[in-house]
């Protein structure tokens, strides 16, 4: 996990289950006061976690990341993640609040299904207070609800890949805009063979790469629909018009672009939303 990536704080006990004000204090004994001052913001964040969880009589965990590349989702999250869990009860309902640009499509899929396998028949909610995006939302897909605010979004679930201009130049680009690409350049040579710039244009493309986006997008919806069947359409609902709809380049036009709680309740959609 990222060193910019803040993994859950959440007590060892669940709420019921929490220290008693001896051993609370026997533990705060042996801490210095350089430690406990070196340590404020961790010991801040534990008795927020402790508040909530007091008031929701759920556990809490948390995924927290930045903006920079290296805190994206990726496989080495996985180990930090089972620790999360590994004091929770099977079967025992989950709060996991969710910050994140995004990542490896992958790794999102593993890590919200290591806290479905760990819920079982227990309740999984995600909360997000500001954004789970790309690979964020992904996992927001498999759970039973996701609360929501107005401050809050979600975002589109096409995948980006990195590609090099002329120039050499790497850039990541949605995989969905290079197999428009192809199939524009494609359709205006068998329209009109005699079309010199689309012939060159269609040239530039890689028979291979539009082979690996094919199969990328593929991949794209298959975790997506599987996801859903397993959270919040568990019980029902149209999951290939769903996943479509967040896999629309033509509607979203920019990967980052908002997707409100009201845009992702709305019927195209149907997510399950808890507004808050």
């Amino acid at each position: 996990m990222s060193q910019h990536q803040v993994p859950d704080e959440s007590p060892e006990h669940p709420p019921e289950q929490s220290e008693s004000h001896s051993e609370s204090n026997s533990a705060s004994d042996a801490r210095t006061p350089f430690f406990r001052a070196s340590n404020a913001e961790r010991y801040q964040r534990q008795d927020i976690i402790r508040q909530i969880q007091h008031e929701t009589g759920c556990r809490l965990i948390c995924y927290v990341a930045g903006h920079r590349p290296e805190c994206m989702i990726n496989p080495d999250d996985t180990v930090p993640f089972v620790d999360l869990l590994h004091n929770i009860r099977e079967g025992e309902s989950i709060d996991l609040l969710l910050h994140t640009i995004g990542g490896s499509v992958d790794t999102a899929e593993k890590l919200i299904q290591l806290v479905r396998s760990k819920v079982g028949n227990g309740q999984l909610r995600v909360i997000v207070p500001e954004f789970a995006k790309s690979a964020g939302t992904v996992m927001v897909l498999g759970a039973d609800c996701v609360v929501m605010s107005d401050t809050s979004e979600l975002g589109p679930i096409d995948p980006q890949m990195p590609f090099a201009d002329s120039r050499g130049n790497v850039r990541w680009q949605s995989v969905q805009n290079y197999l428009d690409a192809y199939d524009e350049h494609y359709k205006q040579v068998m329209e009109n063979p005699a079309n010199g710039a689309a012939k060159i244009m269609l040239a530039k493309i890689d028979p291979e790469t539009v082979k690996l986006c094919q199969a990328v997008m593929n991949r794209a919806r298959q975790s997506a629909e599987s996801l859903l069947r397993q959270g919040m359409f568990r019980n029902g609902g149209n999951y290939t018009q769903t996943v479509s709809e967040l896999l629309d380049t033509k509607q979203w036009l920019s990967h980052a672009q908002m997707i409100s709680w009201e845009a992702a309740k709305h019927s195209k959609i149907g997510l399950t939303i808890d507004y808050l």
